[in-house]
């Protein structure tokens, strides 16, 4: 497939700053692909999102050397409207993406569809069935403001994929999240991901990550120190030198090695180190 977005010699400072929040960064992102975004804080993660929707540097300014393309096409040479078409953007905080405007969930996530001149049919339509999808309809008649935080960022997830953007770009969404709201949250992502969306996700909690992502990018002082099928990626202990994350059973299965375990290769998921330990049990029984 194609290049749905791509990265040619970025650079990015924001005003006032000597030092680049991005550097020299040539990457490409093919439709249909979940791409998982890690790195220290500081290590340009955010930029780098605001870079592929658009707001560097249309909304920050600042100095733009390089090509950020859409489907081909510069940001910059975008409208702003048409870029929202394109990209769906999900915050941090979810207490951020809210309106303000709405006093339900349902009219919350109808907003955008209003906004783009959608039929009201077809925005009952959509917006019900996306409800359903993200798990959200209980909560139709309640104000946006009164839920918790793993409710909202459902909410939030909802108000996007209603857009149905060909690309979701997801930052952070379960940093201010307990398990149960971290789980709900990655329903809605691998449901999105059986749909073939694009997706870029900036996410610490690399063990989801791992489960989750098809290729990783590992940014560090805003450039690309490492990318590539995320089993190559996270299982390269040298990036813990760099501050760098790795999923716990990266760590663990390194460490079997170095003491004799024969495994095949390094686990990044529970699932991958319970199928080499059960391989090796059953080597043991015969």
């Amino acid at each position: 497939m194609g290049a749905i977005v791509q990265f040619k010699n970025v650079t990015y400072n924001y005003p006032l700053s000597d030092i680049p929040a991005i550097k020299d960064i040539n990457l490409s992102f093919e439709k249909g692909k979940f791409y998982g975004v890690i790195g220290e804080n500081g290590s340009g993660k955010t930029t780098f999102c605001n870079l592929i929707r658009g707001f560097a540097p249309s909304f920050y300014k600042g100095d733009l050397k390089g090509e950020v393309l859409i489907n081909g096409k510069a940001t910059v040479d975008y409208d702003e409207g048409d870029l929202a078409l394109n990209i769906g953007y999900v915050f941090q905080n979810p207490f951020n993406q809210i309106s303000g405007v709405k006093d339900t969930v349902f009219e919350e996530v109808a907003f955008g569809l209003e906004n783009f001149g959608v039929p009201v049919d077809e925005i009952e339509r959509r917006v019900v069935d996306i409800m359903k999808l993200t798990k959200i309809e209980h909560l139709a008649e309640k104000n946006p403001f009164s839920m918790s935080g793993g409710q909202q960022q459902r909410s939030a997830l909802a108000s996007i994929i209603v857009l149905e953007p060909d690309i979701l770009v997801i930052d952070e969404p379960t940093s201010q999240l307990d398990p149960e709201g971290t789980e709900s949250v990655f329903e809605i992502i691998a449901a999105m991901k059986a749909a073939k969306k694009t997706i870029i996700l900036v996410e610490h909690k690399v063990d989801l990550i791992a489960e989750f992502a098809d290729e990783v990018i590992v940014l560090k002082e805003g450039q690309v120190i490492r990318s590539g099928k995320t089993q190559d990626v996270l299982s390269d202990l040298s990036l813990l030198e760099h501050g760098v994350q790795l999923p716990q059973m990266a760590i663990i299965g390194d460490e079997l090695i170095k003491r004799g375990v024969p495994l095949d290769y390094i686990p990044v998921t529970t699932s991958q180190a319970m199928e080499q330990l059960e391989k090796l049990l059953n080597k043991e029984a015969k």
